[in-house]
């Protein structure tokens, strides 16, 4: 079976390892040359995804796997077409369609009859049907259902464990019409196989939904539920300060019961799911009050921290301010939406000094995302922990000679708030 897989990212590629290691004849397409350069060499492009190296340089020397920038062609001998490249908003927090858009124009101009096109990218309700197979009818002249086939079927995965998920979690699958449905998940069933899972109401595999909005639902349900469960336990956390108690022992003994589950409260929510997928479920749904007032509240946590330092220590021009970790969550080097760009914007606004530093990023990375590389002997002033990385727990606060405030955005600084408790500024 030919397979393509749009977009050869941090979940697109280990999706196009997975479906050649089950036997199938894949390429993988996307825009940059210098990803396609790699693959095609049997290297990553990112290096943090786990057996990613050994998978890929195994499947590229079979044969099985090769990469293209070619998608007009590459889309033309195609029995599966699956599609998962980035869905951003604009400014306007509509959602951006254009690159899917033209993807799906040169799918509908130059498939073959019988193909199937998947649509793993996260998904306002209804997009599938009413806007991508609307295009694909009108641009190939097929019907759906009889001459092709579309499912949308989200992917329910972490970077850096791409893996071991596919196999841990149930792979959802709804169509535009039954028959697509049908032929999604045969193909799933043919490239994933699943873990064993007794807290499962049924067996662990493809599980299929009445319809692509349900599918559609499903991923939109998934990521809001976090949004808005961080966003209670950042409100929880601002009053607690206020009143003067200590939140991660509340959320700690809150979490003793079965039935209760609070994030932790934070400033580092980011990537592309927390601060995008409730858009796309807003944008569908303009009632969503709760939705919206909890993007509010996590959009606003960057801020919330800077506001709380000026409090304390008055204007912040001039102050040597280190923000730690600029990736958006540990072990992944994804700046996509990361808090510590909108820490470091703000920063910049107060003509402070922000320096940067994080395990994954070398000094000239950091310096390509405006910060300042921060070596020992810099003196500073403001420590922001923002992403907890396991090394930032070397860090001894004893260093940090003139410190005059520190925030610890994921209460994860324990010997810090041991050893200089009086200086936590909480955000």
């Amino acid at each position: 079976m030919n397979v393509v897989v749009v977009g050869m990212g941090k979940i697109g590629l280990p999706l196009a390892v997975q479906y050649a290691r089950k036997g199938m004849n894949v390429i993988g397409v996307d825009i940059s040359s210098e990803t396609i350069k790699l693959i095609n060499s049997g290297i990553p492009p990112f290096p943090e995804e786990e057996n990613l190296d050994t998978y890929l340089k195994l499947e590229v020397e079979n044969g099985k796997l090769i990469a293209s920038d070619d998608l007009e062609e590459s889309v033309k001998n195609a029995d599966v077409i699956v599609v998962v490249i980035p869905l951003f908003v604009d400014e306007r927090a509509s959602p951006d369609f254009s690159g899917m858009d033209k993807v799906t124009a040169v799918i509908g101009k130059n498939m073959r009859s019988g193909t199937l096109i998947c649509y793993e990218t996260t998904l306002p309700i209804g997009t599938t049907r009413d806007r991508f197979s609307k295009k694909i009818i009108e641009e190939s002249g097929l019907k759906i259902g009889q001459d092709f086939y579309v499912v949308f079927s989200p992917e329910r995965v972490l970077t850096g464990r791409v893996f071991s998920d596919l196999r841990r979690y149930p792979k959802i699958v709804g169509g535009v019409t039954p028959a697509c449905t049908a032929r999604g998940k045969l193909f799933y069933e043919s490239v994933l196989d699943f873990d064993s899972r007794d807290d499962l109401e049924k067996k662990n595999g493809v599980w299929t939904l009445e319809s692509a909005e349900s599918a559609e639902f499903v991923k939109l349900a998934e990521t809001t539920y976090r949004d808005v469960n961080i966003g209670l336990a950042n409100e929880f956390a601002s009053y607690a300060h206020k009143i003067n108690l200590d939140i991660y022992e509340i959320i700690e003994s809150a979490n003793s019961q079965p039935y209760s589950h609070l994030h932790k409260p934070g400033i580092s929510v980011g990537g592309h799911c927390i601060p995008i997928y409730p858009q796309f479920y807003m944008w569908s749904d303009k009632e969503a009050k709760i939705v919206s007032a909890a993007r509010n509240t996590n959009s606003s946590m960057p801020f919330r921290a800077i506001s709380n330092l000026e409090q304390v220590l008055g204007s912040l021009e001039k102050l040597n301010v280190l923000i730690l970790g600029v990736s958006y969550r540990p072990n992944v080097k994804e700046t996509a939406f990361s808090g510590a760009l909108d820490l470091r914007n703000l920063l910049l606004a107060r003509e402070a000094n922000v320096y940067g530093i994080d395990p994954l990023y070398s000094n000239e990375e950091i310096e390509e995302l405006d910060f300042r590389p921060w070596v020992n002997d810099q003196p500073i002033d403001v420590v922001i922990l923002h992403t907890e990385h396991a090394a930032f727990n070397e860090l001894d606060p004893k260093n940090f000679e003139g410190l005059k405030a520190y925030v610890d955005g994921r209460n994860f600084l324990t010997k810090w708030r041991h050893e200089i408790p009086e200086l936590e500024v909480f955000f």
